[in-house]
């Protein structure tokens, strides 16, 4: 992969996200698109991105029983993904079904812990322990469980990367030095999650919600 960033295109209209994916594309190796762009524009919107012509990564974060996951793992097969994320926390057998009901060609990621969590958000669920503990746990079973690789913060990716030595890794909620972090609690910058061993970089607010995101773009693009 020359260029790991993946710019997350999570906007309400389908004509502003397009637009802002064509002027930025020199400068990004994919697009995510989340919950919010699926719901509302569907595969008719995923399309449209795709026609873009970089690789897209389908952020569903699937989490129900492994029949269903599978079921809709198989219904994604048209709109041929690079990559998925389901929730690690969906156990073992969800995770084989999810990565047995995948494309060969599209990897499947578990979301460990999200990046707007922190210990005490862990604790309040009735998880004891570190978030790096609680990652690591969860790496382990989506290892065991045939995925392809996860989605941790790049506080936890170098450990996991120790672990998991031919792993795929997705850091989100990465901010430029300097920048806001919003409502992220466990952020690093994109160069430090690259060098610890992230494989994609998740880019959202510091280049869409930019005053020139093709120049926030090209900007991250250079410290990488």
């Amino acid at each position: 992969m020359t260029n790991p960033v993946y710019l997350a295109l999570d906007l309400p209209q389908l004509d502003a996200a397009k637009a802002l994916a064509e002027r930025v594309k020199s400068h990004v190796g994919g697009f995510k698109l989340g919950l919010e762009f699926f719901c509302a524009h569907g595969h008719h919107g995923v399309h449209e991105i795709a026609h873009v012509g970089l690789p897209i990564f389908l952020d569903l974060k699937l989490h129900d029983i492994p029949n269903t996951v599978a079921g809709a793992m198989q219904s994604i097969h048209v709109l041929e993904p690079a990559i998925v994320t389901i929730h690690a926390s969906g156990g073992r057998a969800m995770m084989e079904d999810a990565k047995a009901a995948a494309a060969d060609s599209c990897k499947v990621v578990a979301v460990t812990m999200l990046t707007s969590l922190d210990e005490r958000d862990l604790l309040r669920t009735g998880v004891s322990g570190s978030a790096h503990d609680q990652v690591m746990r969860l790496a382990e079973l989506a290892e065991a469980a045939g995925l392809d690789g996860i989605v941790c913060s790049g506080h936890e990716v170098a450990g996991v990367r120790k672990q998991w030595k031919d792993g795929f890794f997705v850091v989100p909620g990465l901010r430029p030095a300097g920048k806001a972090t919003g409502d992220q609690k466990r952020v690093v910058t994109p160069r430090q999650a690259r060098d610890d061993g992230a494989s994609v970089l998740v880019i959202g607010r510091p280049i869409s919600r930019a005053d020139d995101p093709e120049l926030a773009a090209r900007e991250i693009e250079a410290t990488l």
